[in-house]
């Protein structure tokens, strides 16, 4: 059983910057598959990110080259660092995790969701 509990959300203005932490438990992490997920109010969830226990990563074309995924292993915490924001990027964002190693981009992969963390972009 993994738990997950992200941090680092707020409200910040368009153009600035946050850094969403997930911290999960478990002896296994560096062997999971993780990923950033988000859901704006009225939309499904969708895909933002995700990141192999080898570091590989993998973003969606809306966050691409915004966005950076990262892991650190010996804290068993995986980030989401996201810069230029925009307004369209207000939505509660979510990590999970998934035993196999590898990335995907897919909901349905991921076995472990954290509660969310809200993330307000004001334009």
């Amino acid at each position: 059983q993994v738990q997950l509990v992200e941090s680092g959300g707020g409200l910040v203005q368009a153009g600035g910057s946050l850094r969403l932490s997930c911290a999960a438990s478990g002896r296994t992490f560096s062997s999971y598959g993780m990923g950033w997920f988000r859901q704006a109010p009225g939309k499904e969830r969708e895909f933002v990110a995700t990141i192999s226990w080898s570091a590989a990563t993998y973003y969606a074309d809306s966050v691409k080259g915004r966005f950076t995924i990262s892991r650190d292993d010996a804290k068993n915490t995986v980030y989401l660092q996201m810069n230029s924001l925009t307004a369209e990027d207000t939505a509660v964002y979510y990590c999970a995790a998934r035993s196999r190693r590898g990335i995907s981009s897919r909901l349905y992969e991921y076995e472990y969701w954290g509660q969310g963390t809200q993330v307000t972009v004001s334009s």
